[in-house]
This record gives C-alpha cells, sequence and structure tokens, in this order.
C-alpha cells in the first residue's frame, strides 16, 4: 500500500495539489514504518500516525535529520483536521515549499523499503 500511495503522491505533485501530495507523503512514511514495525518486532504496530514514535517502534536508527524530518512531515498528517488549519498549510504548500520535501520524502521512503 505506501508503494500504491507513494504513486498517488507523485501523482498529485504532477497536478500541483502540493498540499494533497505532502498528505500522501505521510501516508507512504507511516505505512512503510508501521511494515518496518512488523518485520523487526514482529508486533502490530500502535494505532498512531506519529511518525516519530513509529520509526522508534520499528527498532530503525535514522540520522538525526531524519528524525527532524519526519516531526515534520508529521505536520502534514492534516486530512481531518480544523477547516482554518487546513487552509493555512494549502496556502503554505506552493512549489518552492513542496518540492524538497517530497523529493526528501521520495528518498528517505526508498532508504526503508531497503531496510
Amino acid at each position: 500500500m505506501a508503494k500504491h500511495d507513494y504513486e498517488t503522491m507523485a501523482g498529485l505533485f504532477k497536478i500541483k495539489r502540493y498540499s494533497d501530495c505532502l498528505f500522501y507523503g505521510h501516508l507512504v512514511l507511516e505505512k512503510t514504518l508501521k511494515a518496518l514495525v512488523v518485520k523487526n518486532t514482529g508486533a502490530h504496530p500502535k494505532p498512531i500516525h506519529n511518525l516519530s514514535v513509529l520509526a522508534q517502534d520499528a527498532c530503525i536508527e535514522l540520522s538525526k535529520e531524519d528524525r527532524e524530518f519526519l516531526a515534520e512531515v508529521n505536520k502534514f498528517n492534516i486530512h481531518a483536521r480544523y477547516p482554518d488549519y487546513k487552509l493555512a498549510f494549502y496556502k503554505l504548500c506552493d512549489l518552492d515549499y513542496t518540492k524538497p520535501r517530497i523529493e526528501k520524502i521520495k528518498a528517505l521512503s526508498k532508504q526503508l523499503w531497503q531496510m
């Protein structure tokens, strides 16, 4: 499912749906980290969306930069939050904001898929 969401993320980026693209980027990392929890521990992942906690639960080593990035990506999981917050995020998500973050999500997800 993470790879399916990855394709959706890439498609949304192409049609300039930047805030939705970043939301799907969060899903890509969340599902990948949950798969790593299962793979590395044999346990079911917690029913949470916090990428930092999921990375810790997956018992993987990440750089400080990657851990900080996961904390930032947590903010992209706003699909069900308040309209004012969503509007502010939507306005923030132009090409200059989104492109480097999507590139980092792509790189990090590919790194995690190799673990």
